[in-house]
């Protein structure tokens, strides 16, 4: 797959080939639904917590005669039926994260980056670096690529001054390219490669 590699100045900066083994596949949506899932819950704290009747502060006597009372047999007062008792069956902490293999999870990645060039979503950028941490003048040259709703991954390192401008920009999400991932591609409408970020995906993914 060949596509035209663009300048922030909305420029044409040459071509460039892209592996058919990890951009032209046909996308799965099975495999991209399992994968946003797997993110998601991973990410979940999974701190949610209350009382039991063993945390109840108070004491353990029995407050009612077991006969002769006229009402029901009850222990103490902390268990679930009475006002200021425990929580019956509540939530406690615990982790929702759930398994899935390292080679489905690198072949999700290869399928949300196919469906963007499918689409035609797929943009490949010369480099990812701004002279001056300017918003404005970043924005600008957004304008002029079309991008309003951007996913953009830059090489190891990003430029600062650019990752400063863009951070002001809404919908304009930008990473390196160790922190791509399937949720974050499909979040946004464009996806956005600079060159760096493709050899390192190819020798990643390969």
């Amino acid at each position: 797959m060949e596509l035209k590699v663009t300048k922030l100045d909305g420029k044409a900066a040459g071509k460039i080939d892209l592996a058919d083994a990890i951009f032209g596949l046909e996308p799965r949506a099975d495999i991209l639904q399992r994968m946003v899932r797997y993110q998601l819950l991973k990410r979940q704290a999974g701190t949610h917590a209350v009382k039991n009747r063993a945390d109840i502060k108070g004491s353990m006597k029995k407050f009612v005669a077991q006969k002769g009372s006229g009402g029901a047999r009850h222990s103490t007062r902390k268990v679930n039926i009475f006002r200021g008792g425990g929580r019956a069956f509540g939530p406690t902490p615990r982790s929702h994260a759930v398994a899935m293999p390292k080679k489905v999870r690198a072949l999700a990645l290869k399928h949300a980056l196919s469906a963007k060039a499918k689409a035609g979503d797929l943009i490949v950028l010369d480099k990812a670096v701004a002279k001056d941490p300017k918003t404005a003048a970043l924005r600008e040259s957004f304008s002029k690529m079309d991008l309003s709703n951007a996913l953009i991954i830059g090489g190891a390192e990003l430029d600062n001054n650019f990752s400063l401008a863009a951070r002001n920009i809404p919908l304009i999400d930008v990473l390196p390219v160790q922190g791509i991932n399937v949720y974050d591609i499909l979040r946004r409408a464009k996806l956005v490669l600079t060159k760096d970020a493709i050899e390192a995906l190819e020798a990643r993914l390969a």
